[in-house]
């Protein structure tokens, strides 16, 4: 699904350089679920950007569902980030104005589906994150859990191949996270491939596989499985 291959990502402010990443190489299958734990500053976000085609990269190549996506432009960029990659961020980003089915039928209209086609996926996967009788209301009706389901159904919406997921339970209490996380992984069991970035280390290991990444590199150039996997296995 995924393959980076030598990534490095340098921000310049003058004379000044930041290296990001330095010399990443990650390969993630279809259907996996992978953490990603760090410290502050070690790479984590700019690597999910660069994942989801939200930011270019400096050096390195980088595959997405077999496709070579290291120099598309921003239209080819945006088109294969829509049809692909869903994502869900800490803050919610839901349209306090909007209901739930208005809030997941934004990215729908931008992709051109027709009312029919919309109306479908969306009661759909409001009747996935359990939300299927509150479609009508506002995000302030919700508790802080219900919110971030909604931003989930709103990434499933689209169907995706691939979601990233960034600090998805960071703005909740410890139940509704692990609420969030069951949800995250029952998505994962129906074939979304899922990469989440968490500083959670029990969350982590939800996960099928965990890769530290520190100073911009994998840690140890290792991808390492939780033992609560291995137990279980």
């Amino acid at each position: 699904m995924l393959s980076m291959q030598n990534i490095s990502m340098v921000y310049r402010a003058g004379l000044v350089e930041t290296h990001a990443l330095r010399n990443f190489s990650l390969e993630v299958e279809e259907g996996d679920f992978v953490s990603v734990t760090g410290p502050s500053g070690s790479g984590k976000t700019t690597f999910l950007n660069i994942a989801g085609l939200l930011e270019r990269f400096t050096d390195g190549r980088y595959e997405l569902d077999g496709r070579d996506v290291s120099s598309l432009s921003d239209k080819e960029s945006s088109a294969v980030r829509n049809e692909k990659i869903g994502f869900v961020f800490q803050s919610f980003n839901l349209i306090p104005d909007l209901n739930l089915f208005d809030n997941v039928d934004v990215p729908l209209r931008y992709r051109g589906f027709n009312a029919n086609e919309r109306k479908k996926r969306i009661e759909t996967v409001l009747e996935t994150v359990g939300l299927a009788s509150r479609m009508k209301h506002l995000p302030s009706q919700l508790s802080g859990g219900q919110q971030q389901r909604v931003a989930i159904a709103r990434a499933l919406a689209g169907k995706p191949r691939l979601m990233l997921a960034d600090e998805p339970t960071g703005n909740l209490d410890s139940k509704m996270a692990l609420g969030v996380m069951e949800l995250i992984s029952e998505i994962n069991r129906n074939g979304t491939t899922i990469i989440m970035v968490t500083h959670d280390p029990e969350l982590a290991k939800m996960a099928n596989r965990n890769v530290h990444i520190l100073d911009g590199r994998v840690s140890n150039g290792d991808i390492e499985v939780p033992l609560s996997k291995v137990a279980t296995a």
